[in-house]
Order: C-alpha cells, then sequence, then structure tokens
C-alpha cells in the first residue's frame, strides 16, 4: 500500500513539530537557574569525570551504586575535609587508589562543597500538590 500525499505530508508535520518541540526542550536553559560554579570548583568536576568517579558514586541519585551519593557528604557532621582527603587516596574497600596531589584533592572537595550547596538528596521536605507538581526546599532558597 502506497500512502497517499496527505498521509505523507502529516507525517513530514509530525515529524517537523516533534523536532521543534526536542530541539526547545534540549537547548532550554530555562528550567535550570542559574548555576554559577568556581573555577576551583570545574577543575574538581572535571576530576570527577576523568576518573570516572560517576561509575561508583552519585549526585542526586544518579551515577554508580558501588560508593555512597555524595550530594551532601560535604556538610555530613561526621564527615570533614581531612576526612575526604583522605578517601580521595586511601584505596579503601572497593574504592582504587587514587594519587591525588594537594591542589587536585581541594579541587575535589570545592566540586563537592559546591554540590553540596545546591539541595539536599534524598529530600525529605517535599510535598506532591494536588495538581501533580512537587513542591521542594531548596538549600538556602526557600520552596519552590
Amino acid at each position: 500500500m502506497i500512502p497517499s500525499k496527505k498521509q505523507l505530508l502529516f507525517l513530514l508535520l509530525l515529524i517537523s513539530l516533534f523536532s521543534i518541540y526536542n530541539f526547545t526542550i534540549y537547548t532550554s536553559k530555562t528550567d535550570y537557574g542559574t548555576i554559577h560554579l568556581t573555577k576551583k570548583a570545574i577543575q574538581g568536576e572535571n576530576l570527577w569525570l576523568e576518573n570516572n568517579c560517576n561509575s561508583c558514586h552519585q549526585i542526586y541519585g544518579l551515577g554508580g551504586y558501588l560508593g555512597p551519593d555524595l550530594t551532601n557528604v560535604y556538610s555530613n557532621k561526621n564527615k570533614n575535609e581531612f576526612y575526604l582527603e583522605t578517601m580521595f587516596n586511601s584505596g579503601v574497600k572497593s574504592m582504587p587508589k587514587f594519587q591525588f596531589n594537594s591542589t587536585e584533592k581541594e579541587a575535589l572537595i570545592q566540586f563537592l562543597k559546591e554540590v553540596d550547596q545546591t539541595g539536599y538528596y534524598p529530600n525529605a521536605n517535599t510535598k506532591i500538590e494536588s495538581n501533580g507538581w512537587v513542591s521542594i526546599t531548596y538549600k538556602n532558597h526557600g520552596k519552590k
């Protein structure tokens, strides 16, 4: 069965609308707000990515499951900068033994500090509204 010109035109229209919609959704930055990482935190993020830390650890629940979620590790009362520096090079249990220098450790700590300031994970202060929207509490910003 050969499609008619109307069917082909309709299919082309649907594909065009789908493409425009996806381009708009995936290139828009309005939903992300203003996110600013310092230069040192960007260096830490690059180290995080280069060493594939997200294959074992998560940020906001995204990443591997071998290690703990590190979204709020910086503000954890039982952990401090010395603890984090030690963990980076220790090779404890399943964690590989990295050879980060002091500048690299500072950059990773700055990255984790700035991630920590963006919010909570898991966020216990959520409320599902009757209209389906979820209201959450951000760190230092109140509800949104």
